[in-house]
């Protein structure tokens, strides 16, 4: 990145630096009591569906990329929230960079694009700037080297032409680049992304993968939440299969088995023999809200 970033933090607890990125120890999230049409008291398990999630723990260390997959349901977007702060562990306990992530202000989280109020009256370089909030500083005006930062993270995913565009103006790929130059103009070290290929073109798609693939030399940590486990294998270091609980956590082969691959979707996916190879087929339902 350019020579405006300072990795020293103005703003935001210093990082330990013999700690990683993420790390989460047996982290629970119960439903409110009565929720989902179940008891939500702890120990009172009713086979553990009263959970968004169940005892999860696991650690990423700085500049890793991981793709989490996992059915409709299986707790993907408690888990960003949960690393992100705005979501409270009901047990457990959430790390990042050996502190509570209240503490940061390096965790860039993108949201589902039906979460956003594309509607907003505000500008692509508005939304930019955002991200320069907690380096500013709460009720300061930005100064000219954040409007600098601004324009060079949107020329970064090559989206400078845009700027002064109203968000919703845009089309899904040209969104989901916005917010990510964002994340870069926030001098995030640890980036959330649900669901961020969803709906995307091919073009859309590979130019978001592109620049992924260019924030491993900074050592930006990458969290994905996808539904394609091919885009899961094929371009991250690691897979992470969630069903409220951590089914499977490490390389591509090892996760992605049909044993593993059962034991999270269930009666989701059936395995079909076809010249001696399985193939997994998914029959998840349309209508299913993401999680």
């Amino acid at each position: 990145m350019s020579a405006w970033v300072n990795k020293i933090k103005a703003r935001g607890v210093p990082h330990v630096d013999s700690a990683p990125t993420l790390e989460l120890s047996d982290v629970t999230v119960a439903y409110p009591a009565g929720s989902n049409g179940l008891a939500s008291r702890i120990g009172q398990n009713v086979n553990g569906s009263h959970y968004a999630l169940d005892e999860i723990s696991f650690r990423i260390d700085a500049g890793r990329q991981v793709a989490i997959v996992g059915p409709n349901g299986a707790g993907k977007s408690t888990l960003f929230k949960v690393v992100v702060g705005t979501v409270k562990p009901t047990r457990g306990t959430v790390n990042v960079y050996g502190h509570d992530p209240d503490c940061h202000i390096c965790i860039a989280y993108v949201p589902q694009r039906s979460q956003i109020d594309w509607s907003f009256p505000v500008s692509v370089e508005d939304v930019v700037m955002m991200g320069r909030v907690g380096q500013i500083g709460l009720f300061r005006w930005p100064r000219g080297h954040d409007w600098l930062a601004v324009r060079e993270c949107l020329d970064r995913v090559r989206a400078g032409h845009l700027a002064k565009k109203q968000i919703g103006e845009l089309s899904g790929g040209q969104q989901q680049r916005v917010f990510i130059a964002r994340a870069l103009a926030q001098e995030a070290d640890l980036l959330l992304m649900d669901e961020p290929f969803s709906g995307l073109d091919v073009p859309s798609h590979d130019a978001i993968l592109d620049i992924l693939k260019s924030l491993r030399s900074e050592d930006v940590t990458v969290m994905v939440a996808t539904h394609d486990l091919n885009l899961a294998a094929d371009n991250f270091d690691l897979v992470m299969l969630l069903n409220r609980r951590l089914i499977a956590y490490g390389q591509a082969s090892q996760v992605l088995t049909s044993a593993n691959l059962l034991n999270a979707f269930g009666g989701m996916m059936h395995v079909v023999d076809v010249e001696d190879e399985s193939l997994i087929i998914a029959d998840g339902c349309c209508d299913e809200p993401l999680d």
